[in-house]
C-alpha cells in the first residue's frame, strides 16, 4: 500500500513539473513570436514612411517617364525636365506566345503583392488586358522573354522604382521601328487583342467605318466595320486581316 502511494505521489509531482515547464515554454514561444512579429511590422512601417518621404521630397517625380525597350529588355526611368536617364534596369518581358503590349500607357494601380508578382505591382491602363510592371519570385528569368506579357523586375529594383514613381506616371513600351506592329504583321482574327488591333481600329475609324472604343479587342463591332470596308473597296470579304487589308488601310512596315 505504501509503495503504491509512493508511486502515485511521484507521478503527481512529475505532472506538476511538466505542466509548469510547458506553461513556461508556451509563454516563451508566444513572447518570441510577438517579438518577431513586432520587429517585422516595425521594419515594414519604416519602409512605408521612407516611401512617403521620397514622394513628398521629390516634386520633380511628377516629371518622370518610364520607357521600356522590349528588344533590349531594358527599363529606363527618365527625368523629362532634365532630359536625362535617372535609372536603368534589366527586365524580363513577354514570351513570343504572350507578347508584352506596345504603346503609350499610364500607371493606374500601385500595390504590394506577393508570390509570382514579387513584392510590388504597378498596373498599366492597357485596354485589352491586365498588364503591369512587377517583381518576381523567379529572378533568373530577368533578361529574357519569359513572362505572360507583363514586365518583370528584380524585387529590389521594383521596390526602388515603386517608391519613386507616382500614380499616372506615363509608361511607353517600344519594340523595333514599327510602332504598334513591333511584333510584325500577323493574321488578325476575331477575338485577337493587341496594339496592332487597336491601330486597325484607328484606321477604320478615320475612314468612317468604326465608331467603337479603341480597345484593341477584335469584337463583333470591329468585324462589322471591317467587312463593310472590304466590300466598299472591292476586296475579298473575310473576317481575317492580312497584307491586302493592311495595305488598303495605309499600313506599311518600312525602316
Amino acid at each position: 500500500m505504501r509503495r503504491r502511494l509512493f508511486f502515485i505521489t511521484i507521478a503527481f509531482i512529475c505532472s506538476i513539473v511538466v505542466l509548469l515547464l510547458g506553461n513556461k515554454l508556451e509563454f516563451d514561444n508566444e513572447k518570441g513570436y510577438n517579438k518577431l512579429e513586432l520587429e517585422a511590422k516595425n521594419v515594414y512601417h519604416k519602409y512605408e514612411e521612407w516611401e512617403e518621404k521620397q514622394l513628398k521630397e521629390n516634386p520633380d517625380y511628377d516629371n518622370l517617364w518610364i520607357l521600356i525597350n522590349i528588344d533590349s529588355k531594358t527599363l529606363f526611368l527618365i527625368d523629362l525636365n532634365k532630359k536625362e536617364i535617372i535609372k536603368k534596369y534589366i527586365v524580363a518581358v513577354g514570351k513570343p506566345s504572350t507578347p508584352t503590349p506596345i504603346g503609350n500607357f499610364i500607371i493606374i494601380q500601385k500595390a504590394k503583392w506577393g508570390a509570382g508578382f514579387g513584392t510590388r505591382w504597378m498596373r498599366l491602363n492597357v485596354p485589352w488586358g491586365k498588364y503591369g510592371i512587377h517583381g518576381t519570385n523567379k529572378p533568373n528569368s530577368i533578361g529574357y522573354d519569359a513572362s505572360h506579357g507583363c514586365v518583370r523586375m528584380k524585387n529590389k529594383d521594383i521596390e526602388e522604382l515603386y517608391g519613386t514613381v507616382k500614380y499616372k506616371t506615363p509608361v511607353t513600351l517600344i519594340k523595333g521601328a514599327f510602332g504598334p506592329f513591333g511584333h510584325g504583321f500577323r493574321v488578325i482574327k476575331p477575338g485577337d487583342r493587341g496594339a496592332d488591333v487597336r491601330e486597325v481600329q484607328k484606321r477604320l475609324k478615320r475612314k468612317g467605318y468604326y465608331y467603337g472604343y479603341l480597345d484593341g479587342v477584335y469584337g463583333d463591332y470591329m468585324k462589322k466595320a471591317l467587312l463593310k470596308f472590304q466590300k466598299d473597296n472591292d476586296m475579298p470579304v473575310t473576317d481575317k486581316i492580312w497584307y491586302n487589308t493592311y495595305k488598303e488601310l495605309g499600313i506599311f512596315l518600312m525602316e
